[in-house]
């Protein structure tokens, strides 16, 4: 995790130099960049809850500061504000996991609390289980899972080196890292791995299913993390926390590079994102198509690339999970379709027919390339309007080739036995991953996970199975492929009208589901209310002005009326002496005339 963290995060720097170049606030985006690094590493490096959280609420500090480094931009502004408040739900939930391990457990050291539960063989769901739920609950808020996704589409509204840092090194990886680190604990509860594979397994396909629409190309690279991560807590739902690991590792290395290519491609095109007005770019920016294609290729499924080992491994290790396995299974292999047809939509999209105009991408055309439109008037670069197109400098373009290359080469470290590799990866992390403190064993969640007790791992007799599987796999990548060929470069007119005889499933997906409208109408608009009227108008104005001014205006008065005795006048001062002797007298009077009768 921390070869991952620095090694990933340090190209992104070195490309954030040439990025980054023309931009104000220059040396502040630096400091951010480098403060996500450190709290990052500090929650990598933590060997308890409490610092692990320290590193955790730092992520999420620098990330609030990052997405709304364009503070000027409202849209930037509410992004920072949206992903902080959203990660604050989640972060509540880690809170609540670590007040049940000091009660349980008199202590947050990762040593004292698994030594524990390996000493107790008995212990078995239970309190572990409500441990376990609430640590989900703060893996979902960082890192973007369902019902706590919303934040990082929105986060597309920093600088697009921010975009890859996140998405790719740190912040929505802590969560996968978070689970794994703490496997101890959810070994021990059938039920909280089952909560995380079927939020995995959900999040995976419900992501995929928006990202087909979309028409940013950042955005389309957003919902992509968030499926992929998806990918990663399923396999650690089936209790395959290597392989879980695994993928994101070879996920760092082609998200990354998809997001600086793109940023490439946002930078060649002078600011433009949408995808709609791209188009032809491969012989202008040629290394960026290049690399990029490595990316797309790996994300794919493509073997032998990156994202084909990484994701075959959780695929064929949720196959052998007794518990809903073949469910699991066959949604990730429909999501790995999708995510194959809306990746190479996004390539031929950015790289392919000819350049269209910045205006017609604002134009409605149900998702197909805006040239498939009878309307649409294309124009050249030539055109005085029209910026010319442009190759990134070097220290932009270096790191995406390592990049491609470790996206090519990196599934080689983990390739599975089934089919002739040694599956290095998953021997080099089961010390840390296996189910230790062997003592529960034969337990009954050892029986139910017995599959994945061995992470990774592929017996003899199953190999021929693996084989089969990937095989399948393979074929659904390639059959995203070829529809995205078909929709969009050799029958770029159809998307529009499958739109138009699909209009409400259309409607549905390209707004996202509505999940944000409902979100605003349920949560956000109460909240509101109660903040500004009830809290803001009866509690702030009535409660708090309002006693505030009548103690003003009490002691206003009472000083109006003490300071008319204060008059310098002999004979009023004579006067008032006499009156408060009468009333002393008077009350000395009536207090002994009641005592008296009282008694």
């Amino acid at each position: 995790m921390l070869c991952v963290v620095t090694g990933v995060g340090f190209l992104i720097h070195v490309y954030s130099v040439g990025y980054m170049a023309e931009e104000e606030g220059y040396w502040r985006f630096f400091a951010y960049m480098n403060l996500f690094l450190f709290f990052m590493l500090t929650l990598v490096l933590a060997e308890n809850f409490l610092l692990m959280f320290v590193g955790w609420e730092g992520v999420g500090l620098a990330s609030y500061l990052l997405i709304g480094f364009y503070f000027t931009r409202d849209s930037a502004a509410n992004a920072g504000k949206k992903a902080f408040i959203v990660n604050r739900i989640g972060d509540f939930g880690f809170l609540i996991a670590m007040f049940l391990l000091i009660a349980h457990f008199g202590s947050l050291s990762f040593g004292d609390v698994f030594s524990q539960i390996g000493a107790h063989p008995e212990w078995q769901s239970g309190f572990l289980t409500a441990i376990a739920l609430f640590l989900v609950l703060g893996a979902t808020g960082k890192s973007a899972q369902i019902p706590l996704y919303v934040w990082l589409p929105d986060a597309m509204e920093g600088p697009t080196p921010v975009s890859a840092l996140i998405h790719a090194a740190t912040m929505v990886t802590a969560g996968v890292y978070m689970i794994a680190r703490t496997h101890v604990i959810f070994d021990r509860s059938p039920l909280a791995l089952a909560v995380v594979a079927t939020i995995g397994v959900a999040t995976a396909f419900f992501a995929a299913t928006i990202g087909i629409l979309q028409t940013d190309i950042k955005r389309v690279l957003a919902y992509s993390t968030i499926s992929q991560l998806g990918y990663m807590f399923l396999g650690c739902g089936v209790a395959a926390y290597s392989a879980g690991i695994f993928h994101l590792v070879t996920h760092a290395f082609f998200k990354a590079l998809l997001f600086l290519a793109a940023g490439s491609v946002i930078h060649a095109l002078s600011g433009e994102q949408d995808m709609r007005a791209m188009g032809g770019l491969r012989k202008k920016i040629p290394i960026t198509f290049w690399t990029m294609t490595a990316a797309v290729l790996a994300i794919s499924g493509v073997p032998p690339f990156a994202g084909f080992v990484s994701k075959d491994e959780i695929l064929y290790q949720a196959f052998l999970s007794p518990n809903g396995g073949k469910i699991f299974w066959a949604v990730g292999l429909l999501t790995a379709g999708l995510t194959s047809f809306y990746m190479f939509r996004l390539w031929y999209m950015t790289f392919f027919g000819e350049r269209r105009t910045p205006e017609a991408a604002h134009e409605e055309d149900y998702g197909a390339p805006v040239h498939a439109r009878s309307d649409t008037k294309l124009t050249l670069e030539a055109e005085p309007h029209a910026h010319p197109v442009h190759e990134s400098p070097w220290v932009m373009l270096a790191p995406l080739v390592i990049l491609a290359i470790l996206s090519v080469v990196g599934g080689f470290m983990g390739w599975p036995e089934g089919l002739g590799g040694s599956n290095w990866f998953s021997h080099f992390l089961e010390p840390a991953v296996k189910t230790v403190h062997m003592s529960y064993e034969q337990t009954s969640v050892a029986i139910a996970t017995g599959a994945a007790n061995a992470p990774n791992a592929s017996p003899a007799g199953n190999k021929q199975l693996e084989l089969t599987l990937a095989a399948v796999s393979t074929l659904v990548a390639f059959l995203g492929w070829l529809f995205a060929h078909i929709l969009y470069y050799a029958k770029p007119a159809l998307p529009a009208r499958l739109a138009d005889n699909l209009r409400a499933v259309y409607a549905l997906v390209k707004n996202k589901y509505w999940v944000d409208e409902i979100y605003g109408a349920l949560i956000v608009t109460p909240v509101l209310f109660i903040a500004r009227w009830v809290l803001g108008v009866l509690v702030d104005r009535v409660v708090i002005d309002g006693g505030t001014l009548t103690a003003g205006y009490s002691a206003q008065g009472l000083g109006a009326l003490v300071a008319r005795i204060q008059s310098g006048n002999i004979r009023s001062y004579a006067g008032w002496l006499a009156l408060f002797a009468a009333v002393l007298l008077a009350i000395s009077y009536f207090g002994w005339t009641t005592h008296f009768y009282l008694r």
